[in-house]
């Protein structure tokens, strides 16, 4: 397990290249307007979503998980003391598909619980997933895309 920590940057070039000075690590992944970093020590995903005009700049928290029963456990804690509040089986989005669960703490900071199933799938799955407007598939992530694809 680890933590995961989506923040909105004003500039992907820029974060990308801050954040494997600061960690000594690449990045996983890296698309137009997206990157992440998969760090071992300290245990982190990091995301960074180029939104230069995002009001703040935690997108969303998470926790990344390595096998589906660790997602159901967390659902179902979360259904139980009434704070879960979304589902999303297979859905493919950050370029990855993934099965999550989601809670909205109570000041609005919106957490996940989550397992990559397939961290490279084609693009048509991705262009299903997200309409076209969102911005997934394009040059610069928005506030749109990151509602619609990473955001519960």
């Amino acid at each position: 397990m680890r933590l995961q920590l989506a923040l909105n940057v004003r500039d992907i070039d820029e974060a990308v290249d801050y954040y494997a000075k600061f960690f000594g690590a690449t990045p996983h992944k890296r698309r137009p307007g997206y990157a992440n970093f998969a760090i071992d020590e300290p245990p982190l995903k990091l995301v960074l979503f180029e939104n230069p005009d995002a009001s703040e700049r935690i997108n969303h928290l998470g926790v990344e998980v390595f096998d589906d029963a660790s997602v159901r456990s967390a659902g179902a804690r979360l259904e139980a003391a009434d704070i879960l509040t979304a589902v999303e089986e297979e859905a493919v989005c950050c370029h990855a598909a993934q099965t999550k669960v989601w809670s909205h703490e109570p000041q609005g900071l919106r957490w996940e619980w989550y397992v990559v199933t397939d961290d490279a799938p084609d693009e048509e799955a991705l262009a299903a997933s997200c309409p076209p407007d969102a911005g997934c598939e394009t040059d610069a992530a928005t506030d749109a895309a990151t509602e619609t694809c990473c955001a519960g």
